[in-house]
C-alpha cells in the first residue's frame, strides 16, 4: 500500500479544482488564529483607520440606510474582488459543511461537480452511475434554468442549493450545450450518491485502462488494488480527462506508485502560518511499479490540479507519454483559514511545481477566463531523455489529438430532438438499460447488430421525430453507436464498451494503438514521435 505523505511544514490545503467544487482537501493550517485581531493588525495603521471611518460614515449617513451586516458583507466581497483571485472565497458555516461533506464520496444530490467558468455555472464532472449521468448530463453543460428560475447569472451557491435536495425528489433543470440551439430540459431524481474515483478495466491484450474521475480520498488505494489484481501488464492507460483534481497527498501517492525511491514527486512554495514563504518537496519512497511497462496518460482541457500533478510528474520523469489536449492549468496553493463566527476564508497562498520545476499554472481573470500568453513568454524545459516540454501553463500533451466532431446529419438529429423536447439521452439510457438487463439474464453482454436498436428508432419516430432524420444512415450510425456504448456499460462489459468508444474517441484510439504496438517505454516514446510526425 502506498505510504502517506506529510504536507508539513507548509500544511497548506491545495484547492485542486478549477473553481468551487466538492471533495477538496480542506485542511486549516496549524497556528491559524481564531481569536480577535491583535494590536499589531493593519486596522491600527492610518489606512486601516481610514477604512473604518469610511465604513462608519456610510453606515450612518448614506441614503440607502444599509445595515452594518450588509455593509460588512459587501466590504468582504470587495476585498476578494480586488484580489483578482478566481479561487478566493469566504464560507459561512453551512457552506463550509456542504463544501467538505463529500470528501468520502457520499452525498445526496444528482452526481455532478460544478464550477463557475466564464461567469456561468458549468458542469465540470459527471460521476458514473448517478442520476445526472442517467439523464444525459455531460461535462461542459451550462446550467441556465432550475425549477422555473433563470440560472444564467447564478452563483455556485445558488445553483448547488437549488439542485441538491432530499433523495427521491425530482429537480427540473435546463442546460445549454454546444451544438444545440435551445437549452436541453432534464428531469433528474435526486439520490444518495456514492462515487468511486477509479474504474479499472483489464482488456484482453493485457492492457489496463484506468479511468479516474477525480483524485478523491482513497483514490491511490483503489488504483493500487487494481494494479495488484491485474498483475503483469503489457501497457497501462490512465484516463485523466475531465478530472478536475482533488487531494494533493493522494496525487503524490499515485505518482509514487510509478517512480523509483528518491525521485521527486512535486514541490510547493506557499506562505505558512507565520506568513513567510516556505518551500517543500516530496520524494518517492516505494519501489517503482511496472518499471518496464509503457504508460499512457489521457488529458483534456478539463484535466486540472491534482490530475495535472500526476500527468506532469510522470511526463517530467519520462515515465509516461501524455495524449490529448492542453490541460486546464491550475497550479496554485489555496489555504483555508478560520475566521470569526464559524466562517472560513480560502485564498491563494502559493504555487506548486512539477519535479523539473515547471509551474503549470495558467493565470486567469476572476471570471475564470485565461489571460493570453504571447509567443515571447512561452517556455520549455528538457527532460533527462532530452524531450522538450512546454511550461507556460497547463500540461501540453506529447501527442496532441483532437476530439471527434459531429457530422451535419448528427447535429440535425440532436437539434431536432431538442426542438421537439424529446429527451434523447434519457431514451437512449432507458433502451440501453433494458438491453443490458436482458443480456445479464442471458449470462453476458456482447456487441449487438444495428437491428437491435430498431426499436429505439421506432420509438423516437412515434414521439414525433422525423423518420427521415432519425433513419438517415449517418445519424442512425451515431444513434446506434451511442446506444451500444450505454448498453455495454450498463451490462458491465467495459472492455467491449471501450472498443466501441474508440470508434469515435480519437484520443482513446491513439492510446490503444500505442499500447498494442510498443513493448517498452523507449519504444513508446519513439512511436509517439513518429505519430506526431504524421500529423499535418
Amino acid at each position: 500500500m502506498p505510504r502517506r505523505f506529510s504536507l508539513a511544514p507548509i500544511a497548506a490545503m491545495l484547492a485542486l479544482l478549477p473553481g468551487v467544487a466538492y471533495g477538496q482537501d480542506t485542511r486549516i493550517p496549524p497556528g491559524a488564529r481564531t481569536d480577535t485581531l491583535s494590536a499589531q493588525t493593519p486596522l491600527e495603521t492610518e489606512e486601516g483607520q481610514l477604512f473604518l471611518r469610511v465604513f462608519e460614515t456610510i453606515s450612518r449617513y448614506h441614503s440607502t440606510a444599509l445595515g452594518d451586516s450588509a455593509l460588512w458583507e459587501r466590504a468582504i466581497d470587495g476585498l476578494l474582488e480586488q484580489l483578482d483571485d478566481p479561487y478566493a472565497r469566504v464560507f459561512t458555516p453551512d457552506e463550509y459543511g456542504r463544501f467538505t461533506e463529500t470528501n468520502t464520496g457520499n452525498y445526496a444530490g444528482i452526481g455532478v461537480q460544478i464550477s463557475l467558468l466564464a461567469g456561468r455555472v458549468t458542469v465540470t464532472a459527471v460521476f458514473r452511475d448517478t442520476p445526472a449521468e442517467g439523464a444525459g448530463m455531460i461535462v461542459g453543460d451550462r446550467i441556465v434554468w432550475v425549477e422555473g428560475h433563470d440560472a444564467r447569472d447564478w452563483s455556485l451557491d445558488q445553483a448547488r442549493d437549488s439542485i441538491r435536495g432530499t433523495p427521491g425528489t425530482a429537480v427540473q433543470i435546463r442546460v445549454a450545450r454546444d451544438g444545440y440551439e435551445e437549452p436541453l430540459p432534464m428531469t433528474i431524481v435526486r439520490d444518495n450518491v456514492h462515487v468511486e474515483a477509479v474504474q479499472a478495466t483489464l482488456l484482453d491484450e493485457g492492457i489496463a485502462f484506468l479511468a479516474i474521475d477525480r483524485i478523491a480520498r482513497g483514490a491511490a488505494d483503489e488504483l493500487d488494488r487494481a494494479l495488484r489484481e491485474f498483475g503483469d501488464l503489457r501497457a497501462l492507460i490512465m484516463d485523466l480527462r475531465r478530472n478536475p483534481g482533488g487531494y494533493l497527498d493522494e496525487s503524490l501517492r499515485i505518482v509514487d506508485l510509478f517512480l523509483a525511491p528518491g525521485q521527486r514527486l512535486a514541490s510547493a512554495e506557499a506562505r505558512g502560518p507565520t506568513g513567510i514563504l516556505e518551500t517543500q518537496s516530496w520524494p518517492a519512497r516505494s519501489p517503482a511499479r511496472l518499471a518496464d511497462t509503457p504508460i499512457i496518460i489521457l488529458v483534456d482541457e478539463f484535466t486540472a490540479s491534482a490530475a495535472e500533478i500526476i500527468s506532469g510528474a510522470l511526463q517530467d520523469h519520462d515515465r509516461a507519454v501524455v495524449l490529448g489536449q492542453r490541460t486546464f492549468g491550475k497550479g496554485v496553493v489555496q489555504t483555508v483559514y478560520p475566521l470569526l463566527a464559524g466562517r472560513r476564508i480560502s485564498i491563494t497562498t502559493g504555487s506548486w511545481h512539477t519535479p523539473l520545476g515547471r509551474s503549470l499554472h495558467r493565470v486567469r481573470h476572476r471570471d475564470g477566463t485565461p489571460v493570453p500568453v504571447v509567443d515571447a513568454e512561452r517556455q520549455t524545459i528538457a527532460t533527462l531523455a532530452g524531450r522538450e516540454l512546454r511550461s507556460d501553463g497547463g500540461v501540453f500533451p506529447d501527442l496532441e489529438v483532437a476530439d471527434d466532431s459531429f457530422e451535419p446529419q448528427e447535429e440535425a438529429l440532436l437539434n431536432h430532438a431538442n426542438q421537439l423536447r424529446v429527451p434523447l439521452a434519457v431514451r437512449i439510457e432507458e433502451y440501453a438499460f433494458e438491453l443490458a438487463k436482458d443480456a445479464l439474464e442471458a449470462g453476458g453482454a456482447r456487441p449487438l447488430p444495428s437491428s437491435s436498436f430498431d426499436g429505439l428508432a421506432d420509438q423516437l419516430v412515434e414521439e414525433g421525430m422525423s423518420s427521415e432524420i432519425v433513419n438517415d444512415p449517418v445519424a442512425r450510425g451515431y444513434l446506434d453507436w451511442r446506444t451500444q456504448m450505454r448498453y455495454l456499460y450498463r451490462a458491465n462489459a467495459h472492455g467491449a464498451m471501450l472498443g466501441v468508444l474508440a470508434r469515435r474517441d480519437r484520443v482513446l484510439a491513439a492510446a490503444l494503438e500505442l499500447a498494442r504496438s510498443a513493448d517498452s517505454p523507449t519504444e513508446l516514446f519513439a512511436r509517439v514521435a513518429a505519430m506526431g510526425d504524421r500529423q499535418p
